[in-house]
């Protein structure tokens, strides 16, 4: 597998981790014991998962433009 193969699987493996996290700070934001830390949590991995997609688009955009498919 090319390096190009593995920084995609890293990228992606990234993003899910982010909606699992992010999934679980708002079900913990809305149970009895949540707080503003979960909320502020959620916040901050709905960003991430916004930024590594945004990441990962420019990323294979960028390495298709230089052949390495």
């Amino acid at each position: 597998m090319s390096l190009r193969g593995v920084h995609l699987i890293f990228i992606v493996a990234s993003i899910l981790m982010a909606i699992v996290v992010g999934i679980w700070a708002v079900a913990r934001y809305v149970s009895p014991e949540g707080s503003g830390e979960h909320l502020a949590l959620a916040v901050l991995a709905a960003g991430s998962t916004a930024g590594l997609t945004v990441y990962a688009v420019n990323f294979v955009r960028k390495t298709r433009q230089m052949g390495l498919d």
